[in-house]
Protein backbone atom coordinates (compact mmCIF):
# COMPACT_ATOMS: atom_id res chain seq x y z
CA UNK A 1 0.00 0.00 0.00
CA UNK A 2 3.11 2.35 -0.69
CA UNK A 3 1.93 5.99 -1.06
CA UNK A 4 3.28 8.06 -4.21
CA UNK A 5 1.97 11.27 -5.92
CA UNK A 6 1.07 12.16 -9.25
CA UNK A 7 4.27 14.10 -9.53
CA UNK A 8 6.65 10.90 -8.12
CA UNK A 9 8.73 8.51 -10.65
CA UNK A 10 5.98 6.62 -12.00
CA UNK A 11 5.66 2.99 -10.62
CA UNK A 12 3.30 0.67 -11.46
CA UNK A 13 1.60 -1.79 -9.35
CA UNK A 14 1.83 -5.32 -10.77
CA UNK A 15 -1.91 -5.55 -9.44
CA UNK A 16 -3.33 -2.56 -11.49
CA UNK A 17 -5.32 -4.19 -13.67
CA UNK A 18 -7.05 -6.15 -10.50
CA UNK A 19 -7.20 -2.82 -8.85
CA UNK A 20 -9.12 -1.08 -12.08
CA UNK A 21 -11.44 -3.88 -11.86
CA UNK A 22 -12.30 -2.77 -8.44
CA UNK A 23 -12.63 0.67 -8.98
CA UNK A 24 -14.90 0.00 -12.15
CA UNK A 25 -16.70 -2.72 -9.78
CA UNK A 26 -17.37 0.83 -8.22
CA UNK A 27 -18.29 2.93 -11.39
CA UNK A 28 -20.62 0.08 -12.84
CA UNK A 29 -22.86 0.33 -9.20
CA UNK A 30 -23.39 3.89 -9.67
CA UNK A 31 -24.92 3.59 -13.18
CA UNK A 32 -26.48 0.32 -12.03
CA UNK A 33 -28.77 2.45 -9.17
CA UNK A 34 -29.49 5.55 -11.16
CA UNK A 35 -31.17 3.29 -13.41
CA UNK A 36 -32.54 0.85 -11.76
CA UNK A 37 -35.10 3.12 -10.12
CA UNK A 38 -36.79 3.69 -12.91
CA UNK A 39 -38.54 0.28 -13.38
CA UNK A 40 -39.64 0.67 -10.10
CA UNK A 41 -41.12 3.74 -10.01
CA UNK A 42 -44.61 2.44 -10.38
CA UNK A 43 -44.01 -0.24 -7.51
CA UNK A 44 -42.85 2.58 -5.06
CA UNK A 45 -46.13 4.57 -5.89
CA UNK A 46 -48.02 1.92 -4.47
CA UNK A 47 -46.34 0.48 -1.80
CA UNK A 48 -44.66 4.10 -0.14
CA UNK A 49 -47.56 5.89 -0.84
CA UNK A 50 -45.28 8.10 -3.13
CA UNK A 51 -46.80 11.23 -4.97
CA UNK A 52 -45.69 11.98 -8.17
CA UNK A 53 -43.25 14.80 -6.86
CA UNK A 54 -41.83 12.17 -4.33
CA UNK A 55 -41.33 9.57 -7.49
CA UNK A 56 -39.64 12.47 -9.55
CA UNK A 57 -37.43 13.32 -6.65
CA UNK A 58 -36.21 9.89 -5.95
CA UNK A 59 -34.65 10.63 -9.03
CA UNK A 60 -33.65 14.00 -9.68
CA UNK A 61 -32.05 14.00 -6.31
CA UNK A 62 -29.31 11.24 -6.86
CA UNK A 63 -28.60 13.31 -10.02
CA UNK A 64 -28.64 16.37 -8.47
CA UNK A 65 -25.99 15.56 -5.23
CA UNK A 66 -24.11 13.56 -7.52
CA UNK A 67 -23.82 16.47 -9.79
CA UNK A 68 -23.33 19.39 -7.26
CA UNK A 69 -20.36 16.95 -5.77
CA UNK A 70 -18.26 15.75 -8.81
CA UNK A 71 -15.68 18.37 -9.11
CA UNK A 72 -15.31 18.82 -4.90
CA UNK A 73 -15.23 14.64 -4.98
CA UNK A 74 -12.42 14.74 -7.49
CA UNK A 75 -10.33 17.73 -5.39
CA UNK A 76 -10.80 15.43 -1.89
CA UNK A 77 -9.12 12.77 -3.58
CA UNK A 78 -6.35 14.90 -5.06
CA UNK A 79 -5.45 16.70 -1.78
CA UNK A 80 -6.25 13.69 0.64
CA UNK A 81 -5.80 10.95 -1.24
CA UNK A 82 -8.13 9.07 -3.82
CA UNK A 83 -8.25 5.61 -2.62
CA UNK A 84 -9.20 7.02 0.87
CA UNK A 85 -11.19 9.17 -0.81
CA UNK A 86 -12.60 6.41 -3.21
CA UNK A 87 -13.27 3.88 -0.72
CA UNK A 88 -15.22 6.60 2.04
CA UNK A 89 -17.15 7.03 -0.73
CA UNK A 90 -17.87 3.33 -1.81
CA UNK A 91 -18.60 2.53 1.95
CA UNK A 92 -21.04 5.62 2.14
CA UNK A 93 -22.44 4.61 -0.92
CA UNK A 94 -23.13 1.10 0.41
CA UNK A 95 -24.83 1.85 3.62
CA UNK A 96 -27.30 4.48 1.98
CA UNK A 97 -28.07 1.69 -0.33
CA UNK A 98 -28.83 -0.78 2.30
CA UNK A 99 -30.94 2.56 4.27
CA UNK A 100 -32.96 3.11 0.84
CA UNK A 101 -33.70 -0.12 0.67
CA UNK A 102 -34.77 -0.38 4.25
CA UNK A 103 -37.45 2.75 3.18
CA UNK A 104 -40.72 3.01 5.25
CA UNK A 105 -41.57 5.98 3.19
CA UNK A 106 -40.98 8.12 0.36
CA UNK A 107 -39.33 10.97 2.25
CA UNK A 108 -36.76 8.83 3.67
CA UNK A 109 -36.52 7.27 0.25
CA UNK A 110 -35.71 10.41 -1.28
CA UNK A 111 -33.46 11.30 1.71
CA UNK A 112 -30.78 8.17 1.03
CA UNK A 113 -31.23 8.31 -2.68
CA UNK A 114 -29.80 12.02 -2.31
CA UNK A 115 -27.06 10.79 0.04
CA UNK A 116 -26.53 7.94 -2.36
CA UNK A 117 -25.41 10.70 -5.05
CA UNK A 118 -23.62 12.13 -3.26
CA UNK A 119 -21.85 9.54 -1.89
CA UNK A 120 -21.15 8.57 -5.64
CA UNK A 121 -19.81 11.78 -6.25
CA UNK A 122 -17.09 10.90 -3.98
CA UNK A 123 -15.89 7.78 -5.73
CA UNK A 124 -16.51 7.70 -9.47
CA UNK A 125 -14.55 10.93 -10.06
CA UNK A 126 -11.38 9.26 -8.33
CA UNK A 127 -11.27 6.42 -11.12
CA UNK A 128 -9.88 8.34 -14.16
CA UNK A 129 -7.69 10.34 -11.48
CA UNK A 130 -6.09 6.97 -10.63
CA UNK A 131 -6.25 5.16 -14.13
CA UNK A 132 -3.87 8.06 -15.30
CA UNK A 133 -1.86 8.05 -12.57
CA UNK A 134 -1.42 3.84 -12.24
CA UNK A 135 -1.10 3.20 -16.06
CA UNK A 136 1.53 3.90 -18.57
CA UNK A 137 0.97 6.34 -21.02
CA UNK A 138 0.72 3.25 -23.53
CA UNK A 139 -2.15 0.97 -21.15
CA UNK A 140 -4.13 4.03 -20.55
CA UNK A 141 -6.41 3.96 -23.61
CA UNK A 142 -7.55 0.83 -23.20
CA UNK A 143 -7.74 1.12 -19.18
CA UNK A 144 -10.16 4.53 -20.41
CA UNK A 145 -11.77 2.13 -23.34
CA UNK A 146 -12.44 -0.30 -20.04
CA UNK A 147 -14.41 2.49 -18.04
CA UNK A 148 -16.45 3.76 -21.01
CA UNK A 149 -17.68 0.14 -21.55
CA UNK A 150 -18.28 0.06 -17.85
CA UNK A 151 -21.20 3.19 -18.38
CA UNK A 152 -22.56 0.87 -21.56
CA UNK A 153 -22.72 -2.50 -19.60
CA UNK A 154 -24.32 -0.41 -16.78
CA UNK A 155 -26.86 1.80 -18.82
CA UNK A 156 -27.98 -1.80 -20.60
CA UNK A 157 -27.83 -3.44 -17.28
CA UNK A 158 -29.46 -1.35 -14.16
CA UNK A 159 -32.68 -1.62 -16.01
CA UNK A 160 -32.46 -5.39 -16.93
CA UNK A 161 -31.72 -5.65 -13.12
CA UNK A 162 -34.40 -3.82 -12.01
CA UNK A 163 -36.91 -6.09 -14.25
CA UNK A 164 -35.39 -9.35 -13.03
CA UNK A 165 -35.45 -8.56 -9.32
CA UNK A 166 -38.63 -6.92 -9.69
CA UNK A 167 -40.15 -9.95 -11.18
CA UNK A 168 -38.80 -12.21 -9.24
CA UNK A 169 -40.23 -10.48 -5.72
CA UNK A 170 -37.43 -11.90 -3.76
CA UNK A 171 -38.10 -13.16 -0.37
CA UNK A 172 -41.37 -10.91 -1.07
CA UNK A 173 -39.77 -7.77 -0.47
CA UNK A 174 -40.94 -6.39 -4.25
CA UNK A 175 -38.95 -3.65 -5.08
CA UNK A 176 -36.18 -3.57 -1.92
CA UNK A 177 -33.86 -5.90 -3.38
CA UNK A 178 -32.62 -3.42 -6.04
CA UNK A 179 -31.22 -1.52 -3.21
CA UNK A 180 -29.95 -4.39 -0.99
CA UNK A 181 -27.76 -6.00 -4.17
CA UNK A 182 -25.48 -2.81 -3.93
CA UNK A 183 -24.68 -4.53 -0.40
CA UNK A 184 -22.78 -7.39 -0.63
CA UNK A 185 -21.19 -5.72 -4.12
CA UNK A 186 -20.41 -3.04 -1.90
CA UNK A 187 -18.62 -4.95 0.60
CA UNK A 188 -16.52 -7.14 -1.83
CA UNK A 189 -15.07 -3.75 -3.77
CA UNK A 190 -14.51 -2.62 -0.28
CA UNK A 191 -12.27 -5.34 0.47
CA UNK A 192 -10.66 -5.47 -3.22
CA UNK A 193 -9.94 -1.61 -2.90
CA UNK A 194 -7.81 -2.41 0.27
CA UNK A 195 -6.00 -5.43 -0.74
CA UNK A 196 -4.80 -3.88 -4.47
CA UNK A 197 -5.18 -0.22 -4.76
CA UNK A 198 -2.44 2.48 -3.65
CA UNK A 199 -2.44 5.87 -2.87
CA UNK A 200 -2.37 8.92 -4.43
CA UNK A 201 -2.63 12.22 -4.15
CA UNK A 202 -1.23 15.41 -6.15
CA UNK A 203 0.91 17.71 -4.21
CA UNK A 204 -0.52 20.81 -5.23
CA UNK A 205 -3.82 19.90 -4.82
CA UNK A 206 -6.48 22.70 -5.06
CA UNK A 207 -8.94 23.42 -2.32
CA UNK A 208 -12.59 21.60 -2.36
CA UNK A 209 -13.83 25.63 -2.52
CA UNK A 210 -16.74 24.09 -0.45
CA UNK A 211 -18.61 27.82 0.12
CA UNK A 212 -18.53 27.67 -3.84
CA UNK A 213 -20.49 24.16 -4.29
CA UNK A 214 -23.21 25.58 -1.69
CA UNK A 215 -23.60 28.20 -3.66
CA UNK A 216 -23.74 26.16 -6.91
CA UNK A 217 -26.28 23.52 -5.47
CA UNK A 218 -28.24 26.32 -3.80
CA UNK A 219 -28.84 28.00 -7.79
CA UNK A 220 -29.84 24.45 -8.76
CA UNK A 221 -32.06 23.84 -6.17
CA UNK A 222 -33.32 27.42 -6.75
CA UNK A 223 -34.65 26.44 -10.37
CA UNK A 224 -35.50 22.18 -9.59
CA UNK A 225 -37.62 22.76 -6.56
CA UNK A 226 -40.35 25.00 -8.02
CA UNK A 227 -40.15 22.75 -11.45
CA UNK A 228 -40.83 19.74 -9.68
CA UNK A 229 -43.38 21.32 -6.73
CA UNK A 230 -45.23 24.02 -8.48
CA UNK A 231 -47.42 22.12 -10.23
CA UNK A 232 -48.63 20.15 -7.02
CA UNK A 233 -48.56 23.43 -4.91
CA UNK A 234 -50.38 25.27 -7.16
CA UNK A 235 -47.44 27.47 -8.17
CA UNK A 236 -47.53 29.97 -5.28
CA UNK A 237 -45.76 33.68 -5.64
CA UNK A 238 -42.42 32.20 -3.97
CA UNK A 239 -42.18 29.39 -6.43
CA UNK A 240 -41.72 32.07 -9.42
CA UNK A 241 -39.70 33.79 -7.43
CA UNK A 242 -37.24 30.83 -7.02
CA UNK A 243 -36.64 30.74 -9.97
CA UNK A 244 -36.57 34.13 -11.06
CA UNK A 245 -33.73 34.66 -8.56
CA UNK A 246 -31.66 31.02 -9.87
CA UNK A 247 -29.82 33.72 -12.51
CA UNK A 248 -28.72 35.72 -9.53
CA UNK A 249 -27.48 33.19 -7.43
CA UNK A 250 -25.36 31.76 -10.53
CA UNK A 251 -24.17 35.34 -10.89
CA UNK A 252 -23.41 35.50 -7.12
CA UNK A 253 -21.26 32.27 -7.70
CA UNK A 254 -19.64 34.02 -11.10
CA UNK A 255 -18.50 36.61 -8.94
CA UNK A 256 -17.20 34.52 -5.49
CA UNK A 257 -15.05 32.41 -8.44
CA UNK A 258 -13.66 35.97 -9.54
CA UNK A 259 -13.04 36.61 -5.81
CA UNK A 260 -11.17 33.29 -5.17
CA UNK A 261 -8.99 33.66 -7.83
CA UNK A 262 -7.95 37.33 -7.41
CA UNK A 263 -7.01 36.00 -3.83
CA UNK A 264 -4.77 33.52 -5.53
CA UNK A 265 -6.68 30.44 -4.86
CA UNK A 266 -8.17 27.86 -7.36
CA UNK A 267 -12.16 28.15 -7.69
CA UNK A 268 -14.63 25.23 -8.16
CA UNK A 269 -15.05 26.67 -12.17
CA UNK A 270 -12.72 28.34 -13.25
CA UNK A 271 -14.54 31.94 -14.68
CA UNK A 272 -11.85 32.13 -17.33
CA UNK A 273 -13.59 29.23 -18.60
CA UNK A 274 -16.73 31.41 -20.07
CA UNK A 275 -14.77 33.80 -21.95
CA UNK A 276 -14.44 31.06 -24.46
CA UNK A 277 -17.18 30.43 -27.18
CA UNK A 278 -17.04 26.33 -27.18
CA UNK A 279 -17.41 26.63 -23.42
CA UNK A 280 -20.47 28.86 -23.08
CA UNK A 281 -22.01 26.83 -25.96
CA UNK A 282 -21.04 23.36 -25.14
CA UNK A 283 -22.71 24.01 -21.73
CA UNK A 284 -25.87 25.35 -22.91
CA UNK A 285 -26.08 22.80 -25.68
CA UNK A 286 -25.73 19.92 -22.69
CA UNK A 287 -28.12 21.66 -20.66
CA UNK A 288 -30.53 20.84 -23.73
CA UNK A 289 -29.77 17.92 -25.24
CA UNK A 290 -29.46 15.64 -21.94
CA UNK A 291 -32.48 17.45 -20.44
CA UNK A 292 -34.65 15.56 -22.98
CA UNK A 293 -32.89 12.15 -21.94
CA UNK A 294 -36.20 12.27 -19.22
CA UNK A 295 -38.27 10.24 -22.03
CA UNK A 296 -37.23 7.30 -20.24
CA UNK A 297 -38.88 7.80 -17.03
CA UNK A 298 -41.79 9.21 -19.14
CA UNK A 299 -41.85 5.43 -21.05
CA UNK A 300 -40.68 3.14 -18.10
CA UNK A 301 -44.07 4.30 -16.13
CA UNK A 302 -46.25 4.23 -19.01
CA UNK A 303 -44.98 1.09 -20.20
CA UNK A 304 -46.16 -0.20 -16.66
CA UNK A 305 -48.79 1.81 -15.67
CA UNK A 306 -50.65 2.45 -18.86
CA UNK A 307 -50.36 -0.37 -20.38
CA UNK A 308 -49.58 -3.03 -18.21
CA UNK A 309 -45.90 -4.06 -18.80
CA UNK A 310 -44.33 -6.09 -16.09
CA UNK A 311 -40.88 -4.37 -14.95
CA UNK A 312 -38.92 -6.92 -17.10
CA UNK A 313 -40.88 -6.27 -20.32
CA UNK A 314 -40.39 -2.65 -19.88
CA UNK A 315 -36.78 -3.10 -19.17
CA UNK A 316 -36.52 -5.34 -22.31
CA UNK A 317 -38.36 -2.86 -24.35
CA UNK A 318 -36.07 0.15 -23.78
CA UNK A 319 -32.98 -2.09 -25.14
CA UNK A 320 -32.72 -0.68 -28.93
CA UNK A 321 -31.91 2.45 -28.01
CA UNK A 322 -28.76 1.26 -26.49
CA UNK A 323 -28.36 -0.83 -29.65
CA UNK A 324 -28.82 2.56 -31.23
CA UNK A 325 -25.93 4.34 -29.63
CA UNK A 326 -24.20 1.40 -30.04
CA UNK A 327 -24.58 1.65 -33.75
CA UNK A 328 -24.05 5.57 -33.61
CA UNK A 329 -20.78 5.13 -31.81
CA UNK A 330 -19.13 2.82 -35.11
CA UNK A 331 -18.98 5.87 -37.59
CA UNK A 332 -19.70 8.70 -35.37
CA UNK A 333 -15.86 9.45 -33.91
CA UNK A 334 -15.09 9.54 -37.80
CA UNK A 335 -17.62 12.63 -38.24
CA UNK A 336 -15.96 14.17 -35.04
CA UNK A 337 -14.54 17.02 -37.33
CA UNK A 338 -17.61 18.30 -38.51
CA UNK A 339 -17.99 19.73 -35.06
CA UNK A 340 -21.05 21.75 -34.50
CA UNK A 341 -22.94 20.47 -37.34
CA UNK A 342 -22.85 16.82 -36.42
CA UNK A 343 -24.28 18.39 -33.23
CA UNK A 344 -27.22 19.82 -35.11
CA UNK A 345 -27.67 16.55 -37.02
CA UNK A 346 -27.45 14.49 -34.08
CA UNK A 347 -29.99 16.51 -32.57
CA UNK A 348 -32.16 16.65 -35.20
CA UNK A 349 -31.94 12.91 -35.55
CA UNK A 350 -32.73 12.35 -32.32
CA UNK A 351 -35.89 14.89 -32.56
CA UNK A 352 -37.02 12.34 -35.32
CA UNK A 353 -36.30 9.52 -33.69
CA UNK A 354 -38.88 10.75 -30.56
CA UNK A 355 -40.79 11.99 -33.11
CA UNK A 356 -41.28 8.31 -34.46
CA UNK A 357 -41.70 7.10 -30.87
CA UNK A 358 -44.82 9.62 -30.47
CA UNK A 359 -46.36 8.81 -33.46
CA UNK A 360 -46.17 4.87 -31.89
CA UNK A 361 -47.78 5.38 -28.84
CA UNK A 362 -50.35 7.61 -30.90
CA UNK A 363 -51.21 5.21 -33.50
CA UNK A 364 -51.02 2.11 -31.35
CA UNK A 365 -52.24 3.36 -28.07
CA UNK A 366 -52.88 0.22 -25.35
CA UNK A 367 -52.78 -1.89 -27.94
CA UNK A 368 -48.66 -1.03 -28.43
CA UNK A 369 -46.32 -3.93 -28.69
CA UNK A 370 -42.74 -3.64 -27.91
CA UNK A 371 -41.02 -4.26 -31.30
CA UNK A 372 -43.33 -1.43 -32.43
CA UNK A 373 -40.82 0.81 -30.29
CA UNK A 374 -37.65 -0.31 -32.15
CA UNK A 375 -37.36 2.40 -34.63
CA UNK A 376 -38.17 5.07 -32.99
CA UNK A 377 -35.85 4.18 -30.30
CA UNK A 378 -32.94 2.83 -32.57
CA UNK A 379 -33.13 6.28 -34.20
CA UNK A 380 -32.91 7.98 -31.42
CA UNK A 381 -29.75 6.04 -29.69
CA UNK A 382 -28.07 6.75 -33.34
CA UNK A 383 -28.21 10.88 -32.36
CA UNK A 384 -27.19 10.17 -28.94
CA UNK A 385 -23.70 8.80 -30.23
CA UNK A 386 -23.76 11.55 -32.95
CA UNK A 387 -23.92 14.26 -30.14
CA UNK A 388 -22.40 13.12 -27.08
CA UNK A 389 -19.00 12.75 -27.95
CA UNK A 390 -19.01 15.37 -30.42
CA UNK A 391 -19.83 17.94 -27.95
CA UNK A 392 -17.08 17.32 -25.08
CA UNK A 393 -14.51 17.15 -28.03
CA UNK A 394 -15.49 20.54 -29.04
CA UNK A 395 -15.55 22.50 -25.90
CA UNK A 396 -12.05 20.44 -25.22
CA UNK A 397 -10.57 21.57 -28.80
CA UNK A 398 -12.20 25.37 -28.19
CA UNK A 399 -10.29 26.06 -25.10
CA UNK A 400 -6.85 26.55 -24.49
CA UNK A 401 -5.38 23.21 -23.13
CA UNK A 402 -4.01 24.76 -19.72
CA UNK A 403 -8.20 24.45 -19.27
CA UNK A 404 -9.03 21.33 -20.75
CA UNK A 405 -8.86 19.72 -17.35
CA UNK A 406 -11.40 21.95 -15.52
CA UNK A 407 -13.59 22.42 -18.49
CA UNK A 408 -14.18 18.34 -19.14
CA UNK A 409 -15.55 18.12 -15.68
CA UNK A 410 -17.38 21.21 -16.25
CA UNK A 411 -18.91 19.77 -19.04
CA UNK A 412 -19.93 16.18 -17.55
CA UNK A 413 -21.22 17.97 -14.41
CA UNK A 414 -23.36 20.38 -16.73
CA UNK A 415 -24.85 17.16 -18.65
CA UNK A 416 -25.78 15.48 -14.98
CA UNK A 417 -27.45 18.89 -14.25
CA UNK A 418 -29.12 18.73 -17.62
CA UNK A 419 -30.79 15.60 -16.58
CA UNK A 420 -31.98 16.51 -13.50
CA UNK A 421 -33.69 19.66 -14.74
CA UNK A 422 -35.03 17.30 -17.68
CA UNK A 423 -36.31 15.30 -14.88
CA UNK A 424 -38.44 17.61 -13.55
CA UNK A 425 -39.53 19.30 -16.52
CA UNK A 426 -40.96 17.05 -18.55
CA UNK A 427 -42.10 14.59 -15.21
CA UNK A 428 -44.11 17.56 -14.01
CA UNK A 429 -45.46 17.59 -17.77
CA UNK A 430 -46.38 14.25 -17.74
CA UNK A 431 -47.33 13.44 -14.32
CA UNK A 432 -49.55 16.91 -14.48
CA UNK A 433 -51.64 15.38 -17.48
CA UNK A 434 -52.26 12.23 -15.56
CA UNK A 435 -53.23 14.74 -12.36
CA UNK A 436 -55.92 16.25 -14.64
CA UNK A 437 -57.24 12.96 -15.50
CA UNK A 438 -55.82 12.69 -18.94
CA UNK A 439 -55.88 9.41 -20.35
CA UNK A 440 -51.93 7.61 -19.75
CA UNK A 441 -51.23 7.78 -23.61
CA UNK A 442 -52.34 11.38 -23.61
CA UNK A 443 -50.19 12.33 -20.84
CA UNK A 444 -47.68 10.35 -22.32
CA UNK A 445 -47.67 12.21 -25.93
CA UNK A 446 -47.69 15.58 -24.45
CA UNK A 447 -44.47 14.97 -22.66
CA UNK A 448 -42.98 13.51 -25.79
CA UNK A 449 -43.45 16.63 -27.59
CA UNK A 450 -41.77 18.34 -25.05
CA UNK A 451 -38.48 16.07 -25.45
CA UNK A 452 -39.26 16.71 -29.11
CA UNK A 453 -38.79 20.47 -28.74
CA UNK A 454 -36.07 20.24 -26.60
CA UNK A 455 -33.87 18.36 -29.35
CA UNK A 456 -35.16 20.72 -31.70
CA UNK A 457 -34.12 23.77 -29.90
CA UNK A 458 -30.85 21.50 -29.00
CA UNK A 459 -30.15 21.92 -32.74
CA UNK A 460 -30.59 25.43 -33.13
CA UNK A 461 -28.60 26.52 -29.79
CA UNK A 462 -25.67 24.47 -31.31
CA UNK A 463 -25.21 27.58 -33.88
CA UNK A 464 -23.38 28.66 -30.22
CA UNK A 465 -21.05 26.42 -30.83
CA UNK A 466 -17.89 28.15 -32.79
CA UNK A 467 -18.15 26.37 -36.57
CA UNK A 468 -14.88 25.12 -38.43
CA UNK A 469 -13.28 21.79 -38.50
CA UNK A 470 -12.41 19.85 -34.89
CA UNK A 471 -9.89 18.01 -34.78
CA UNK A 472 -10.01 15.24 -31.86
CA UNK A 473 -8.16 16.06 -28.63
CA UNK A 474 -6.42 13.74 -26.65
CA UNK A 475 -8.68 13.95 -23.71
CA UNK A 476 -11.54 12.63 -26.38
CA UNK A 477 -8.96 9.86 -27.60
CA UNK A 478 -8.02 8.29 -24.80
CA UNK A 479 -12.19 7.70 -23.77
CA UNK A 480 -13.69 11.12 -22.02
CA UNK A 481 -16.55 11.06 -23.53
CA UNK A 482 -17.21 7.18 -23.89
CA UNK A 483 -18.93 7.13 -21.23
CA UNK A 484 -21.13 10.24 -22.35
CA UNK A 485 -22.86 8.41 -24.92
CA UNK A 486 -23.91 6.27 -22.09
CA UNK A 487 -24.13 7.67 -19.06
CA UNK A 488 -26.74 10.81 -19.47
CA UNK A 489 -29.86 8.57 -21.51
CA UNK A 490 -29.31 5.64 -19.33
CA UNK A 491 -28.23 6.36 -15.97
CA UNK A 492 -29.55 10.22 -14.88
CA UNK A 493 -31.95 8.58 -15.82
Amino acid sequence: MSEHTAEAAPSYSPKRWFALAVTLLAVLMDMVDSTVINVALPSLREQLHASSTQLEWSVAGYTLAFASGMITGGRLGDRFGRRRIFMAGLLAFTITSALAGLANGPEMLIATRVLQGASASLMVPQVLAMVQVEFPKLEQPKAMAMYGMTFALGGLGGPLLGGVLLDADLFGQDWRPIFYVNVPIGIAGLLGAALLTRESRSERAPSADLPGTLIVTAGLVALLYPLVEGRTLGWPWWTIALMLACPLVTFLFYRYEQSMVRRGETPLIDPELFKFRGAVGGLLVAVIFFGGTAYTLVLTVHLQTGIGYSPLHTALSMIPFTVGVGAGSGFAPQLMVLGRRLVMAGSLVMAAGMAVVLATLDRYGTALHSWQLIPGLVISGVGMAMVAGTLVNIVLAKVPRKHSGPASSLVNTTIQVGVAAGVALIGTVYFGQLDQHRTPVHSAETAMWVVVGLYVLSAAAAFVLPGGRVEATEDVAAGVPAGAAEQAPASRP
